[in-house]
Parts: C-alpha cells; sequence; structure tokens
C-alpha cells in the first residue's frame, strides 16, 4: 500500500487471471468491478493524502530518501545522512497507522469473486510496525541496516516486486493472444485493478538498497 507500505505477497497465478477473464459483472448484490475500483481507489487516494502530508514532514522526507523516488514524489537531492533512524521511527510509526487504517477500511469491501484473491494480495501488512521500533532504538543506519527487521522489510517489498513482474508478464501475454477481444473493460479496468492490488508504479526499484547508508 502506499508504496504499497502497504505478510506476504504470493505470486498471481495463471488460475488468477483466467478467472479474471472469465467475466467483467459481478451477480445480485455483489460488487461490480467497476463499483469495485471506485471503493479501492476511495481507499487507496486517503491513504496518499495522508501520505502527502507526512513526506512533507521533516520527519517524513526520510521515506523518499530512504527508498529512492517513487509515487512521483522526489527526494531533492537530500541524503540519508541528512536524517537519523529516530527520524524513520517517527515517519514509519505513522506509516504504520495510515496502513492499520487503511485495512480496517478494506475489511468492509466484499470484492468480486473474480477479484477476490488479487483483493488479498493488495489489502496485505507489510512489516512496517516492526520496523518502525527497530529504528526507535537503532544507533546509526549501519546498525538498522544490518537488522532483522530492515532485512524483512526489503524481502517484503523484493516479493512485492516479484508479483509485479510475473503479473505484467502474464498480462502481456493474455493481451498478445488478443484474448481482451471481447471483454469491453479489458484491459484498461484489469489494469488498474492489478496497479492499486499491487501498487507495481510505487515500489521502489531496488528493494534491498532501502535505508542502506
Amino acid at each position: 500500500m502506499m508504496s504499497r507500505y502497504l505478510s506476504r505477497t504470493r505470486l498471481v497465478a495463471p488460475a488468477l487471471l483466467a478467472a479474471l477473464l472469465a467475466g467483467g459483472c459481478g451477480g445480485g448484490d455483489e460488487l461490480s468491478l467497476n463499483e469495485y475500483v471506485d471503493r479501492v481507489d476511495a481507499v487507496f487516494q486517503n491513504g496518499i493524502s495522508q501520505y502527502e502530508v507526512l513526506v512533507a514532514t521533516p520527519e517524513g522526507k526520510v521515506l523518499l530518501v530512504g527508498q529512492g523516488d517513487h509515487m512521483g514524489f522526489s527526494q531533492d537531492g537530500s541524503q540519508l545522512s541528512d536524517f537519523t533512524p529516530q527520524d524513520l521511527h517517527v515517519a514509519m510509526e505513522r506509516v504504520a497507522e495510515i496502513q492499520a487504517e487503511t485495512l480496517a477500511i478494506a475489511a468492509d469491501i466484499e470484492p468480486p469473486e473474480q477479484v477476490a484473491e488479487i483483493h488479498e494480495i493488495f489489502f496485505r501488512e507489510l512489516p512496517i510496525a516492526e520496523l518502525a521500533a527497530r529504528a526507535g532504538t537503532a544507533a546509526d543506519w549501519e546498525e538498522l541496516s544490518a537488522s532483522p527487521e530492515m532485512a524483512a522489510y526489503r524481502t517484503a517489498l523484493a516479493a512485492d516486486n516479484e508479483s509485479c513482474a510475473e503479473f505484467q508478464a502474464q498480462l502481456d501475454a493474455t493481451a498478445g493472444r488478443g484474448a481482451f477481444a471481447d471483454t469491453p473493460w479489458m484491459p484498461g479496468e484489469l489494469t488498474e485493478i492489478v496497479e492499486y492490488a499491487l501498487g507495481c508504479g510505487a515500489l521502489p526499484q531496488n528493494p534491498q538498497d532501502a535505508y542502506r547508508p
């Protein structure tokens, strides 16, 4: 979530793509895919608006510097050495609050059957609170960088990148076969759902370098 900060992402199986291609409309009281995208978009916009406020604060900027440009924000030439692990502690505690609020709101969304698995992937929980707590006790960036909590965080980000690459390959292959020809909501709606679910455009390009001095 949000970078998508928001344990663990599973690679999207071909069976999921097949389920998505089976149809674009829900039945009965179930949300349609369009309604679902609207609901997810509202959750995302609520989170990102709070994140924008956070990264504008002195402590919050460390989130951009430590992970590199993402989500359209720029780190403006600042260096990690301009901040301390305690700055990250403050910022990550707020990110953890945003994540918790987002997951609570998402719990009220019942996804259409064909995107139920991708919904579960989207509203996953990254180990942010654990990293925030560890940052509060670290003497310096070297100590925090070598901590198990940072390793778990980097692994979570890397797994998200792998999921994005896997799904994109499946999506490209399906589109290349013309499978979307008779499905009006494809590929635009699917692209939106995948972007919200995996946050591919917002992830750090080099997860293993996150907050590495």
